[in-house]
């Protein structure tokens, strides 16, 4: 079996992404990978035109990335407790076109990233960057759902 040296794990903090991490951290255990926490801002709305009170556009971006840090801190304190061999990244851009960038540059032998699950309308207008990075990324990719429960 191909071993996977670098894992990626796109993380937008969801109970998705938990999930996904479990798997992420029990392959890089099983395969002695290094993993790469990856979040991605979404690359806001210019609002430049609005009127915003008291806070300018480069404030709200600085504002809004050091909220996403301090989330990948949490996360990571949360999630990766037990395992040492991870970096973390955040990144702002479009989800998934930074997801298969930074796993081109970073030549990952594996992306896992938690799907929603979307279907119907919801994935018509909202798509799904999990779909997206499976149809171009460079590497295997490992789509995580959360598991179903018995109603």
């Amino acid at each position: 079996m191909k071993r996977f040296k670098k894992i990626l794990l796109a993380t937008d903090f969801s109970d998705y992404s938990e999930v996904a991490c479990e798997y992420a951290v029990t392959l890089a255990q099983t395969f002695n990978s290094s993993l790469l926490v990856l979040h991605v801002i979404n690359e806001p709305v210019d609002m430049r035109g609005f009127y915003v009170p008291h806070i300018s556009f480069e404030q709200l971006e600085q504002e809004i990335e050091a909220g996403a840090v301090r989330m990948m801190e949490t996360f990571c304190n949360e999630n990766l407790k037990e395992f040492s061999a991870f970096e973390t990244s955040v990144v702002a851009g479009v989800p998934y076109e930074e997801i298969i960038r930074v796993a081109t540059e970073q030549e990952s032998s594996l992306i896992i990233i938690g799907t929603h699950g979307r279907t119907g309308l919801d994935h018509l207008i909202f798509g799904s960057t999990a779909e997206r990075v499976v149809r171009s990324a460079p590497c295997p990719v490992m789509t995580i759902r959360l598991p179903v429960t018995a109603p």
